[in-house]
């Protein structure tokens, strides 16, 4: 038997990790090394797929299948069947599923069952594929949103990971051409709160303005609470959690001295790397920000999360997951937004923000917050921005954005901010 496809059996591979160790994608993406660029990519592209449209997937294959078969068969079917859903060539797909399974010692014996369920869904899956419900969040999240947010706002969240996401672009200020002109340039739409967002982008690195450092990659969404903070030329600014490093961009194109904290080597690194890429400066620590001293003008706290607004991007943190972390999460928040209150001069100000769907990381937080600390105020004047709306505003005085905002335009991640602001 030739040789499967490299790409299709390490998207299966990928699968495994997730769903049978309870990895994140991001996590496992080294298996991908010995692969040529190209296949490491398409690999990539398949296992999301295949975490986006898993309910889908399993639907279709219930209809042929006794029993389930162990997980790593269910895996190449499951990358198989959405493959075919989406157009996949069907002899390629199913050859490629067959000698991935006949390939293992332990499942070999599988391989013709795993050629007559997926030669009949090489027909079905394309016609059957979107006559499907649009899969469901698991029970440990979705409850907790439909009581936050009712059941019509999450299946239109639901929507939207499904949809997946576009790639968005901050400019970088003071660069000459501004979001119009890029947006021309790259063929891409500008949206209404500044960013550029791209439909189809390719190879990033290769993309006009890349090398230059005229823009860098940041969800719409992620691209506010440096706005909110609006730092001013010359002021004392401290980014908590800098990775991945685009709030830090923002903060230096303002003109203001960042010191940038977080606590991986490996991810400053690349923070630094993009400085450097976008001629901006910035004194990058690694190390704990709770350990972090002195008196700053303004303070951003981009929160450890659940990261549950990003699951447009990131299909494998429901399944990797299981809400068990949330509780410490939680905790390690509210000491992050009380330490950053601390390092305040008077009149100076905090912006905190998680990319999370749950209350208890966003709004209560900062109601919390508002209650154990006087003098503190929530400003709302900050929110006024170019592309908000005022429904986006909450009771206690932060930003709620949804990955169901904007369907028309593709959505964006869900976040919450909010800019605290201490007496004088």
């Amino acid at each position: 038997m030739t040789q499967p496809g490299p790409a299709r059996a390490a998207a299966a591979r990928l699968l495994d990790q997730v769903l049978g160790e309870g990895r994140l994608l991001s996590e496992t993406l080294g298996t991908l090394d010995p692969l040529a660029p190209a296949e490491r990519a398409r690999a990539q592209r398949l296992a999301v797929a295949a975490l986006r449209g898993l309910e889908r997937a399993d639907r279709l294959l219930a209809r042929h299948l006794r029993k389930p078969p162990p997980l790593p068969v269910r895996n190449v079917l499951r990358v198989a069947v959405v493959e075919l859903a989406q157009g996949g060539e069907a002899h390629g797909v199913v050859h490629d599923a067959v000698a991935i399974v006949g390939a293992s010692p332990r499942h070999a014996r599988l391989k013709g069952l795993v050629n007559a369920v997926l030669r009949k869904l090489a027909e079905e899956a394309p016609r059957a594929w979107h006559d499907l419900r649009v899969p469901r969040l698991p029970e440990w999240l979705r409850d907790p949103l439909v009581a936050a947010w009712g059941k019509g706002a999450v299946a239109a969240m639901e929507r939207a990971h499904l949809a997946g996401a576009a790639l968005d672009l901050t400019m970088k200020d003071g660069a000459g051409d501004g979001p119009d002109d890029w947006a021309a340039r790259l063929g891409g739409e500008v949206l209404p709160t500044g960013s550029v967002r791209l439909r189809e982008a390719g190879q990033i690195s290769a993309l006009p303005g890349y090398a230059e450092g005229a823009w860098w990659v940041q969800d719409a969404a992620a691209a506010l609470p440096a706005r909110v903070l609006a730092a001013q030329p010359g002021e004392a600014v401290l980014d908590m959690c800098a990775a991945p490093g685009g709030k830090t961009l923002q903060l230096a194109a303002s003109g203001a001295r960042v010191v940038a904290v977080d606590l991986s080597g490996r991810r400053m690194a690349r923070v630094s790397e993009n400085l450097a890429r976008t001629g901006l400066a910035a004194q990058c620590v690694v190390g704990d920000a709770l350990a972090q001293t002195g008196q700053y003008d303004a303070v951003l706290v981009d929160a450890p999360c659940s990261a549950t607004g990003t699951i447009r991007r990131h299909p494998d943190l429901p399944h990797a997951r299981d809400g068990a972390e949330i509780g410490a999460l939680i905790g390690l928040q509210a000491t992050m937004l009380d330490h950053a209150v601390s390092l305040l001069r008077p009149g100076g100000r905090v912006v905190f923000c998680t990319c999370s769907l749950l209350p208890d990381e966003g709004e209560c937080q900062v109601e919390a917050a508002l209650a154990r600390h006087e003098g503190l105020v929530a400003d709302r004047d900050a929110l006024a921005l170019p592309g908000v709306a005022p429904a986006w505003i909450t009771e206690e005085g932060g930003l709620r954005l949804r990955p169901d905002y904007w369907p028309e335009r593709g959505g964006m991640d869900g976040f919450y901010m909010a800019c605290l602001r201490r007496g004088e």
